[in-house]
């Protein structure tokens, strides 16, 4: 058997993640004078999606904007992350963004790096801007600083990998203990649990370079953790058969596409959008968050490559692209096209779609961060009804934490987590991994995964057959992967974790792309080739109940 370590750990709030939501979550409940532990897979200092830095914070600036905040609610709304929100979460969020961003440039990270408040990037002609510019290299390290502060205790190379319930309610956690090399479980008692993990990465084959499982342009460690968990423990999941696609230098998976400024164009030098004639730092080039497939379009069309063109850009605005790109922690990028001769000043550079991944697609959470599973909050990119990428997880952070904090006051004593059946049963299921002595590795099983997600649940085309039949592999490759797959420390077990998590969102993506009888975005189905509008204002929701999936229909808000 696996060990278990004895001795249960009570903290009031238990933040799973120590990223941008999770540290947020971590200060503000803190702050309400609760006990607080943050478990992180890395170190929180780098890790996930915002580990190197970020330079694009959304937000309502009153001083900047003006009092009225629906045309800032509009943009947000109609923008490359506002097609999947409820309403009342937007205006939320947006009525504390400015706050947050207040809070981080008291702690140490820039937010007006030039002496004001900057909008730039992201942005139409003549329209509001509501991408605040920031210079986030130092994020990480400076909300792991406050966190402490406040007397966060932060437990590093721990991966939460189940959420413990009883009678339907969260209380508590096993985590993985991976400093050393054998493995060992750690059992939480906790009166609230935020699932803070980020987005999840490796469910489909890496486009830039497919064979190479890192090669992506979200962490490659973000793995669906929360949303794989939220659903074992019976929470409801929305917008999960949506894919989502980023976009960026073709071969080099690196995201931050606002921060370039210049003009997207064709082979033959001729401007593909009709947003801007000429590249400025306040604007960039929206064509890519409008026409999201628009660098696949002209590749499969033979009009391609599509490439970023800035060559007729400003002295002083390359200076300031460059600057922005270090702070959106884009640095080995900038040091490979250095190294190999690659200057931007002379050089067009190709763009090309990334792979699907999941980012505001998951976990159903109330204007609290709370799920449908009393004692279960969630923040960030593995929320499914809102999203705002940096500045949504630090705000809804913020807020989930405080609403934790609250029901942990509420509470008197701890539920004996570790007593729960399913703790004895799951530990069971990792054991099986460590004891096997010949058997495939996870990476086989996560390219397996992959290939089945391309191939049934990807972007060019779905059906009923080839959902349902992608629906039985999966099945099978949970069974094989369970029965078969073999780790030899307590690294490849969180990796043997992970793969497990992956085809859990895998299954769920399954399940509501088979519910959804229309084509909307990039859920292509062939049989139901047009968009009902009927069901443009429906979303579904998926969780578990008695071990099956049960998908129901709700009102977006």
């Amino acid at each position: 058997m696996i060990k278990i370590d004895k001795k249960a750990i009570e903290v009031d709030v238990l933040v799973v993640g120590g990223g941008i939501a999770g540290l947020m979550a971590a200060i503000n409940a803190a702050d309400q004078g609760v006990s607080v532990t943050v478990a992180e897979k890395a170190n929180t200092k780098r890790s996930g999606s915002g580990a190197t830095g970020n330079d694009h914070f959304l937000c309502f600036i009153p001083e900047v904007h003006g009092d009225d905040m629906e045309p800032i609610v509009h943009e947000t709304r109609n923008s490359l992350i506002g097609g999947y929100h409820d309403g009342t979460h937007t205006v939320k969020f947006l009525e504390q963004s400015f706050a947050r961003a207040r809070d981080w440039d008291r702690w140490g990270i820039a937010m007006r790096p030039h002496g004001k408040w900057e909008f730039m990037g992201h942005a139409f002609p003549g329209r509001p801007r509501v991408w605040l510019k920031y210079a986030g290299y130092n994020q990480k390290e400076v909300l792991t600083k406050q966190a402490k502060k406040r007397g966060v205790k932060i437990e590093n190379h721990l991966p939460i990998i189940d959420v413990i319930t009883h009678d339907g309610t969260a209380v508590g956690a096993m985590g993985l203990s991976i400093r050393k090399e054998e493995p060992v479980l750690k059992i939480f008692r906790a009166k609230s649990v935020i699932l803070a993990t980020g987005s999840a990465s490796r469910l489909y084959p890496p486009a830039p370079s497919p064979g190479w499982l890192f090669n992506t342009a979200f962490c490659p460690s973000c793995t669906g953790a929360a949303q794989a968990t939220a659903y074992r423990a019976g929470a409801k999941l929305v917008n999960m058969e949506f894919p989502n696609r980023h976009a960026g230098p073709k071969f080099i998976a690196r995201c931050g596409k606002s921060s370039w400024i210049g003009i997207f164009k064709d082979p033959k030098g001729k401007n593909i959008g009709p947003f801007v004639t000429k590249p400025t730092r306040e604007l960039g080039d929206i064509t890519s968050d409008v026409w999201n497939s628009v660098f696949t379009d002209y590749h499969r069309s033979g009009r391609g490559p599509a490439y970023i063109d800035c060559t007729e850009t400003a002295k002083e605005d390359i200076e300031y692209m460059l600057w922005g790109m270090e702070n959106e922690g884009l640095t080995a990028m900038l040091d490979y096209m250095k190294r190999e001769g690659i200057d931007v000043r002379k050089h067009m550079v190709e763009f090309m779609q990334y792979e699907p991944h999941l980012i505001g697609r998951g976990i159903e959470i109330d204007l609290n961060g709370e799920s449908s599973v009393p004692g279960l909050f969630a923040a960030g990119d593995p929320v499914g009804n809102f999203r705002a990428d940096i500045a949504g997880a630090a705000t809804f952070g913020w807020i989930a934490g405080g609403g934790a904090a609250k029901r942990a006051k509420e509470i008197t004593g701890f539920e004996k987590a570790e007593d729960i059946p399913t703790v004895g049963e799951r530990a069971k299921l990792y054991a099986g991994f460590i004891k096997k002595e010949n058997g495939p590795h996870w990476k086989e099983a996560n390219i397996a995964l992959q290939q089945i997600m391309k191939d049934y649940a990807g972007t060019l085309v779905r059906s009923e057959t080839l959902l349902k039949a992608g629906l039985k592999y999966f099945n099978d490759l949970m069974q094989k992967a369970i029965d078969t797959m073999v780790a030899n420390n307590s690294h490849e077990l969180m990796r043997c974790m992970e793969v497990l998590d992956l085809l859990e969102c895998g299954e769920m993506i399954l399940c509501t792309a088979l519910e959804r009888r229309e084509t909307r975005g990039l859920h292509i189905r062939s049989d139901f080739p047009f968009t009902n509008p009927l069901l443009a204002e429906k979303w579904i929701t998926i969780r578990k109940e008695n071990g099956q999936a049960k998908v129901e229909w709700r009102e977006k808000t």
